[in-house]
């Protein structure tokens, strides 16, 4: 997955990061190379999805030379595709529902 943002000098960056943990409303990255500041906002790109986070917290590993970055959506949406297909499927209208029960 790709991290996009600009650092503190409003240089632009892209990074390559993968992927800990995924909820609906966040994501908790590693192998971040460098150091994002709390607050700050960025765009992941997973597969053809891509969407705006916001960083909530950071941990440095410096045994390792990388970070593990805990990221909320700042809008809600599936980019994982966490959602249950039932979820997702747009369900018929309750009157088209029951005539076609009764069969009609």
């Amino acid at each position: 997955m790709r991290v996009s943002g600009n650092d503190p000098a409003g240089n632009n960056y892209t990074d390559l990061v993968h992927t800990l943990d995924i909820t609906e409303g966040g994501v908790r990255l590693g192998a971040v190379r460098r150091k994002l500041e709390v607050g700050t906002q960025l765009v992941l790109q997973y597969r053809q999805h891509k969407a705006e986070f916001r960083v909530v917290w950071s941990e440095p590993l410096p045994k390792f030379k990388e970070h593990h970055v805990g990221l909320e959506a700042v809008v809600q949406k599936d980019m994982w595709g966490l959602e249950p297909e039932s979820r997702t499927r747009t369900q018929d209208p309750p009157a088209e529902r029951d005539s076609a029960r009764a069969g009609a």
